[in-house]
């Protein structure tokens, strides 16, 4: 496997480096003991939480091992097989991820590069003209006093439109109980902090949404990675192993099309997740921004629709489905939901008000049932289109996902193919790609990518993933 450039590597992922190096020369041999997490923590001045990082990242590798009350030394025997795929580890861990997320992102936003890295769909499959007619018409006739009415919870108009959809799907959410965010993201953010305090421990994905992993880096918490089937998500045994081995004080699930695998938990297991976790009272962050974009005849139903005790906080936003850039999402937070306007008001006070009422306009006027329509083929269609590329140009062992809905897609290269190098590699050549160490808290998949197929496609993609495919096999 070609080793990643220290530019993309953390510190505590720079920090195992080193000591692999060292086990790999035999200046560290079979046996011998490490130095204490105090000791490496002043000799290399960095944080304890980065010392217990680059350990744990060394015996998911197979290369040391922990001792009881005794410390940590070179593993006696050869190293375990690789984890990099399939993370098990119910332990939670601290997270420390944002210096990758930032570079990997800073690169994504270059116009010059092919959007396979990008996290959004191409903005000119939405009906830009249409909203923009509808953000006229709100604006024009727009009430001055809704500058004080429309504070949290938010515009009435455009709650109780997102409350007839709740109704559609089998979900009796009210519009009083939902809050108005700016984009589904800060509904995130401010669910995270609803139900944890710093030192807590949030079972997540595995692979996880990068946007999940910042957010509990930012507030203090710790990362428990439940294994997350590419197809069927969420794996029930191994949620209960994370559940069993630790306090965990909330889940952040993603149940249709997740980012980054395109994974759908069957409708019968959603009931099962759900019931597992009030019987704990545990409360589930369930992140819907995809379930929209379903390609088959209905939506998946949301976990929410099992939910009894208000332990579910329903998030969901229309950056994905409708508006780009607009930055209008919601939550539905259940027992949860003072709590969480409280923290809106002290945090951000109010959302985008004539950004609200242009879309309860739009829903108004109605015209969206089609537009998602038009949306999900157009999504099918190039997600087509990319399998089909990836079968042709890649490397022989590589696997990829179908998935049912949105726009990603998972690809697993053969175990020599590192992806932080594949992704200098293929930026240098203009080509986007989002790596898999990104989407773990802690740097598994290193041989995986996620691919974005929410673009038109064309010649330019076509020719971008037959040259990508050559990358993948130079480096395989």
């Amino acid at each position: 496997m070609a080793a990643p450039t220290r530019l993309a590597m953390s510190l505590y992922e720079q920090l195992a480096e080193d000591i692999q190096q060292m086990i790999a020369a035999g200046t560290l041999p079979p046996g011998s003991r490490l130095p204490s997490v105090r000791t490496l923590r002043s000799r290399r001045a960095v944080s304890q939480a980065t010392v217990l990082q680059s350990y744990a990242l060394l015996e998911a590798r197979g290369l040391i091992e922990s001792r009881p009350r005794s410390g940590y030394f070179v593993a006696s025997g050869p190293p375990a097989p690789s984890v990099a795929a399939r993370p098990t580890d119910p332990l939670a861990v601290p997270v420390d991820v944002s210096d990758l997320v930032f570079h990997i992102l800073g690169a994504t936003r270059e116009r010059r590069l092919l959007p396979f890295g990008s996290a959004f769909p191409s903005p000119l499959l939405f009906p830009l003209d249409a909203l923009a007619a509808s953000l006229s018409r709100s604006t024009r006739g727009l009430d001055p006093w809704t500058t004080v009415t429309d504070l949290p919870p938010g515009s009435l108009a455009l709650r109780n439109e997102i409350a007839r959809r709740y109704l559609a799907s089998g979900v009796e959410v009210g519009a009083d109980g939902i809050l108005v965010t700016n984009g589904a993201m800060e509904a995130l953010n401010l669910c995270l902090q609803a139900v944890t305090k710093p030192g807590d421990v949030v079972a997540i994905e595995s692979p996880a949404f990068y946007g999940a992993l910042q957010a509990i880096e930012r507030l203090g918490l710790r990362a428990a990675e439940v294994r997350t089937d590419p197809i069927d998500g969420i794996d029930l045994e191994s949620l209960r192993e994370v559940l069993d081995a630790q306090p965990v004080a909330a889940c952040w699930f993603m149940s249709s099309f997740q980012n980054p695998l395109g994974a759908t938990v069957p409708d019968t297991r959603r009931p099962q997740i759900v019931r597992l976790l009030a019987e704990r009272g545990i409360p589930l962050i369930e992140d819907d921004v995809y379930g929209e974009l379903y390609y088959g005849a209905r939506a998946p139903r949301p976990y929410k629709c099992f939910d009894r005790d208000g332990l579910v906080l329903h998030c969901g936003g229309f950056a994905k489905c409708l508006a780009p850039g607009w930055r209008i999402g919601w939550v539905a937070g259940g027992r949860h939901a003072p709590r969480l306007e409280r923290l809106k008001t002290m945090s951000s006070l109010a959302t985008n008000i004539p950004a609200q009422e242009g879309l309860a306009d739009y829903f108004g006027r109605g015209g969206y049932e089609t537009h998602l329509r038009r949306l999900r083929r157009r999504l099918a269609s190039q997600q087509e289109e990319m399998l089909a590329a990836i079968t042709r140009h890649f490397p022989d062992g590589t696997r990829a996902t179908r998935a049912q809905g949105g726009y990603f897609t998972w690809v697993e290269l053969p175990e020599r193919v590192d992806a932080l190098e594949l992704h200098r590699l293929a930026s240098a050549e203009g080509i986007g790609l989002s790596p898999g160490p990104m989407f773990s808290a802690r740097r598994a998949y290193r041989n995986c990518v996620r691919l974005n197929h929410g673009h038109p496609w064309d010649a330019t993609l076509r020719a971008g993933i037959a040259r990508l495919g050559a990358l993948a096999a130079q480096l395989a």
